[in-house]
């Protein structure tokens, strides 16, 4: 695959900026630090950068497949002029130094199963009423499918997707597990692998607008949103994706090459 111009040639800048000196030096800081990381870890190759909206805001659903994730989709969206705001596990803010960070570039802690839960999704809420652009992983955290396919997707997605009219964006990165497998604990950063991160056009939600926000609306959201994700990573690993999402509960039997496109 040949890398696009896009990567070649960066947006302009945009306006967009943390509020505060303190969180635009942590932006910065982390600029310096992870695109050398991600450069050193693997190549990198970006389909799609366009389809990120230059201004205004927007959803970005991605699958998670390594706790490497954050740092590829940081890059991808700051590669094209924008701040991302990550949906984070709130325990991250009990690290010191790192509780700045996420603070200062104004990313969003996720409380789960507490009684501050709600208050993840209305931070989320403001911060697309704010015009930023927040990333969000259905998966609700590192895929547990042994071939690396979407689980069944959390109903968050859903109800920001509702609740707002702004581009929902789908996208997938492939090969970071390659370089961090969670649940095997390897860390193999040589030799260099190849993250593919493709990145489509925004859904059309427009039969959804204006519904309630009832269970079934939320299931149909949340799985076409998904749906298009797990596409777009079997155009990436050029295989069929599975019909049905990955349920923890009953783990699919592993396809043997046959089955394989």
């Amino acid at each position: 695959m040949v890398e696009p111009a896009s990567l070649k040639r960066p947006r302009k800048r945009t306006k967009e900026r943390p509020p505060t000196a303190m969180g635009r030096f942590w932006l910065r800081l982390a600029a310096i630090v992870f695109y050398p990381v991600t450069t050193l870890l693997s190549r990198v190759r970006v389909h799609g950068l366009a389809n990120i909206p230059a201004t205004g805001p927007a959803l970005l659903v991605l699958n998670h497949v390594s706790h490497l994730d954050p740092l590829y989709d940081g890059v991808t969206v700051h590669r094209a002029a924008r701040i991302p705001r990550f949906m984070a596990k709130n325990t991250l803010w009990n690290v010191p130094v790192l509780r700045n960070v996420l603070t200062g570039v104004e990313q969003i802690p996720v409380f789960r199963r507490t009684a501050d839960a709600r208050k993840s999704l209305e931070a989320a809420h403001d911060s697309l009423e704010a015009g930023k652009i927040v990333i969000i992983y259905p998966d609700g955290t590192v895929t547990k499918d042994p071939e690396g396919w979407p689980m069944n997707p959390k109903a968050g997605v859903a109800r920001l997707a509702l609740e707002h009219d702004v581009p929902v964006v789908p996208a997938a990165r492939w090969g970071t597990r390659d370089i961090y497998d969670h649940y095997s604990k390897k860390f193999r950063p040589l030799p260099r692998k190849t993250v593919h991160v493709r990145i489509g056009e925004p859904l059309d939600l427009g039969e959804y607008r204006g519904r309630a926000a009832d269970p079934q609306v939320l299931r149909e959201i949340s799985e076409l949103a998904m749906g298009r994700v797990r596409e777009l990573l079997g155009e990436i690993r050029e295989q069929e994706p599975p019909a049905d999402f990955h349920s923890p509960a009953r783990r699919r039997e592993p396809r043997n090459d046959d089955d394989r496109s």
